[in-house]
């Protein structure tokens, strides 16, 4: 395969990537509760892996427009990037927070959680790659554990209390705490580094993605309850290493089959994954602008449930809406205009669409 065909076929299989937990995010906040215990489970596992492939991509698209395995050399360049990037970050901690009050959403909104992982990823954006790997997973091994025992602390709860409720969300006690986004996006970092158009680095990825969840799932599920075990509390913050952990594994080892398939494999089994998976990649390449029009659809499908008098935004329907929807935009804005929207925008006001076109982590592609 081709330079440029290998960079391609990186591109459209972190979209498509992307577009998967796009649309996971989609089912974890709108998917109405049903008393099926199988279809409650599939529903479940929407939950936390859809939020962390999203910070993976999000850290392999800083990844790209860093250089990817050639990274930027001279500082003046670096310096660009990071005020670019800078820029970025400012505007989606404004634009999360704006919709947050103005729209009043019944999710949790990443916009502004999403700007100040980038703003922590800064300094970090030229490590070494074997260094990044080895940082994030070490990172990843004690950071959610730290945040369940931060978030129960006695000073955290008494800031969410206050003037401090949002940074603290922001660093531990959120539904996307930074201090586990971060390790994450310092993982996909070093994956783009260490070449995802290379067969053995997709390969390794997807191996030791898959291993890490085989064993860390089934071994979280071990441990006590403690509602079921007394003095069993230890295991709460233990449970989200590992679940964390092993839902990371499970995000790299997706990254790296829709890698394979829209890169590696026969030239016509390739053409058929890339046109079945365009859609999804569509989605995926224009994450900020689909992102968004979701917050403003469900915000205006919030409502009162007659049987039970709950405010809830949850139907079928709704969910079945968004995905085809999503898909069917952005596959025509794509096709036909390139760019989504606000991916354009951002680009312009952090003046990046005067340099070269190259993927970023908010485009995708």
């Amino acid at each position: 395969m081709s330079t440029a065909g290998g960079a391609a076929a990186r591109v459209i299989g972190v979209d498509a990537a992307r577009g998967l937990a796009l649309i996971g995010m989609f089912v974890a906040h709108v998917a109405p509760v049903v008393d099926d215990a199988t279809t409650m489970t599939l529903i479940g596992i929407a939950d936390e892996r859809p939020r962390l492939l999203f910070a993976l991509t999000a850290g392999i698209g800083l990844g790209f427009i860093s250089g990817g395995v050639r990274p930027l050399e001279a500082p003046g360049e670096r310096g660009v990037l990071r005020r670019q990037i800078a820029i970025r970050a400012v505007i989606l901690i404004a634009m999360g927070l704006l919709i947050a009050a103005t729209l009043h959403p019944l999710v949790f909104i990443i916009l502004d959680v999403y700007g100040v992982a980038f703003l922590l990823m800064l300094p970090l954006l030229f490590l070494p790659p074997r260094v990044a790997l080895v940082v994030g997973i070490g990172l990843l091994a004690v950071a959610p554990a730290l945040a369940e025992i931060a978030a129960r602390t006695p000073f955290v709860a008494a800031a969410r209390e206050g003037a401090l409720r949002i940074p603290v969300d922001w660093a531990v006690s959120g539904a996307y705490p930074v201090i586990v986004w971060v390790p994450v996006m310092l993982i996909g970092l070093a994956l783009a580094r260490l070449d995802l158009g290379s067969r053995t680095t997709v390969f390794l990825t997807g191996l030791i993605g898959a291993a890490v969840a085989c064993v860390l799932l089934p071994l979280s599920t071990l441990l006590p309850s403690p509602f079921m075990v007394a003095d069993a509390a230890w295991s709460v913050p233990l449970r989200a290493s590992l679940e964390t952990l092993a839902n990371t594994g499970v995000a790299a080892a997706l990254v790296a089959l829709l890698l394979v398939l829209t890169g590696f494999v026969a030239p016509a089994a390739r053409r058929v994954a890339v046109a079945v998976t365009s859609p999804v990649a569509a989605m995926g390449s224009m994450p900020l602008t689909v992102y968004t029009l979701h917050l403003v659809v469900i915000a205006l499908a919030v409502r009162t449930d007659p049987a039970s008098g709950t405010i809830t935004d949850d139907s079928w329907p709704l969910l079945v809406g968004l995905v085809v929807g999503s898909m069917l935009f952005a596959w025509l804005w794509r096709r036909y205009v390139g760019r989504g929207p606000l991916e354009m925008l951002l680009r312009w006001a952090s003046g990046r669409s005067r340099r070269p076109a190259t993927p970023d982590p908010v485009t995708g592609g």
